[in-house]
């Protein structure tokens, strides 16, 4: 068998040929003009005769070359038929669609985490990232899914419902009656937990745990929870938010809470994570799924210690009563 040699030399003489330029040839290797030269004099030296004269319309091939020509085109389009078929120019890409404020505000902030231990990885989330986007060809889905669906993909986590306030309207309520300490306070809505997933609204909590004489009439309504959380830290109201996506807020101190932990309810969604049978044959893929599920289990443990230390303080029914 003969074993192929030159080949970085063979593929800047390919290109030259079929760009009909040293200039487009590099672009395309992304190396100078000089340094595709560079290859084809190597290969020239090594062969003893000129592959390459130029033409008014550009380089053609020279006559020693020209009964390979067609060889060498052929080649290299099998060698790109071959590299798509094994996903070469995917094979470090991750490809995610998923809940708008989990990317936003779990997933994101977490990615340097796992780029620290694949720094070849790039991603693509929701369209925008390290890698333009592939329409309908995700590697992995994330969504809120009902709780009681078990079959949808890997469960990552449950999060747990609880009012959030800038720390200036903490201090402005600390010192109010409890009965009535949210009277007069705007409450804002978010219709991608009441409305769209049918969880938790101020309406039952105030029912559960007081505060206010009445449940609010209205008020301000969002879609987006980040787009909610912008108002909140501008000391614009109160929001109902889930815990595990808010973590990092509340330790730096941008957000914070005004009631005791034990004072939330856990959601009846659970947020679900999807691969396909094709993105986990990928190796960087396989090691994102361990290392998300490692991570959001790590954080569902934590939030359920937490709610459970507050809740034997405060005498209130654990998770699940």
């Amino acid at each position: 068998m003969t074993t192929t040699t030159h080949l970085r030399a063979l593929q800047a003489l390919e290109l030259a040929l079929r760009r009909g330029s040293l200039k487009l040839a590099a672009a395309e290797l992304a190396i100078t003009p000089a340094a595709v030269g560079q290859r084809i004099k190597s290969l020239e030296d090594y062969l003893g005769f000129d592959l390459l004269v130029r033409g008014r319309s550009g380089i053609r091939s020279a006559p020693e070359l020209q009964r390979a020509t067609g060889h060498l085109h052929a080649a290299f389009r099998e060698l790109d038929t071959v590299c798509r078929l094994l996903d070469f120019q995917r094979l470090n890409e991750i490809h995610i669609t998923a809940d708008s404020d989990w990317a936003s505000l779990w997933l994101e902030p977490r990615l340097d985490a796992f780029r620290a231990l694949s720094p070849n990885t790039q991603f693509c989330v929701n369209g925008i990232g390290d890698v333009p986007a592939r329409l309908g060809d995700a590697d992995c889905e994330v969504v809120l899914a009902n709780a009681a669906s078990p079959d949808m993909g890997n469960a990552l986590f449950t999060d747990y419902l609880v009012p959030v306030v800038s720390p200036v309207n903490r201090q402005r309520i600390a010192d109010l009656p409890s009965a009535t300490r949210l009277d007069g306070f705007p409450l804002l809505h978010l219709d991608s937990y009441t409305i769209e997933s049918g969880d938790v609204g101020w309406s039952e909590w105030i029912a559960k745990f007081g505060h206010r004489k009445e449940p609010p009439a209205h008020g301000i309504r969002y879609k987006r929870i980040t787009h909610a959380l912008e108002a909140v830290c501008a000391d614009s109201g109160f929001i109902i938010c889930g815990l595990g996506l808010v973590q990092q807020q509340l330790d730096s101190g941008e957000l914070t809470l005004p009631f005791p932990l034990a004072e939330g309810i856990w959601s009846r969604n659970t947020y679900r994570a999807q691969f396909t049978e094709r993105a986990l044959a990928r190796g960087p893929v396989r090691k994102f799924r361990d290392w998300l599920l490692t991570e959001s289990q790590l954080i569902d443990s934590e939030i359920a210690e937490r709610v459970a230390m507050s809740q034997r303080s405060d005498k209130r029914p654990a998770r699940g009563n």
